[in-house]
């Protein structure tokens, strides 16, 4: 096996706005390539509760590498979530499984739990899921399962991660794709984008620019995955199976 390279995205932002995406990828250095054995589509499922803009990321990049990627089906806890329509418009099966219709966190996993498996995944995607697992859901997918959370992790792990990062006058911000474990916002770092945070932004403008960010890292992450690139083994994220304590950044330089 070849050694281990890391891939850094250097980004460019102008204070007057974005620029497109061809503009924004200045300098690439890829991670060695290991190839799925089979070459068939990667099996996953994505969880979502909301609109499902990194769902959308998803579906866009699906076929962009090898071997591709089967969405199996999209599963949400919530019946009027707009990322439903998103994954029904391009032939992608849907399930409800209501959270409301369950006494209880662990009765409402063993079902969402037995839908995922009865698609046999080999990748469990958290989009936007807004329900906190149990500890059986979690240890049932271990090293399988990932999240996207819009903060640059350990930072403001929950929710209301941008007003914190403006309330704290920090001087960036990011998003954080990461292997689950039971405590929330918690888990081995995959990759992070990091964004600047500017002295006039609202919540509003650094959510949009963290998720510019979360639509090119969460599709990237999938495909280090699905190619056999990524493993997670005693909290350690593996890159073609070797160790490494760097952490892979996707970073805006202002």
């Amino acid at each position: 096996m070849r050694p281990l390279s890391f891939i850094i995205l250097r980004l460019r932002e102008k204070r007057s706005g974005w620029p497109d995406e061809s503009k924004r990828l200045l300098r690439v250095r890829e991670v060695s390539v290991s190839k799925s054995s089979d070459g068939n589509p990667f099996p996953i499922v994505v969880l979502i509760s909301g609109s499902g803009s990194n769902l959308q990321s998803i579906i866009d990049h699906r076929q962009d590498f090898e071997p591709g990627i089967d969405i199996c089906t999209v599963i949400s806890n919530n019946p009027e979530a707009y990322g439903l329509q998103r994954a029904s418009q391009v032939g992608v099966s849907t399930t409800v499984i209501n959270h409301q219709d369950y006494p209880n966190r662990s009765r409402y996993d063993a079902a969402l739990m037995t839908e995922i498996d009865r698609h046999q995944p080999m990748l469990v995607v958290l989009a936007g899921f807004m329900r906190i697992l149990t500890t059986e859901f979690v240890n049932h997918y271990s090293g399988r399962l990932i999240n996207i959370h819009p903060s640059l992790l350990p930072l403001y792990p929950g929710l209301n991660t941008h007003q914190r990062a403006i309330e704290s006058a920090d001087k960036e911000a990011g998003a954080t794709v990461h292997f689950v474990k039971p405590e929330v916002d918690a888990g081995p770092i995959i990759i992070q984008a990091r964004v600047p945070v500017y002295g006039t932004d609202s919540r509003q403008q650094l959510a949009a620019r963290v998720l510019a960010q979360e639509h090119l890292i969460y599709p990237r992450a999938i495909q280090w995955f699905a190619q056999g690139r990524l493993s997670v083994r005693n909290d350690k994220v593996l890159l073609d199976g070797n160790e490494s304590s760097k952490q892979m950044v996707i970073s805006d330089e202002i």
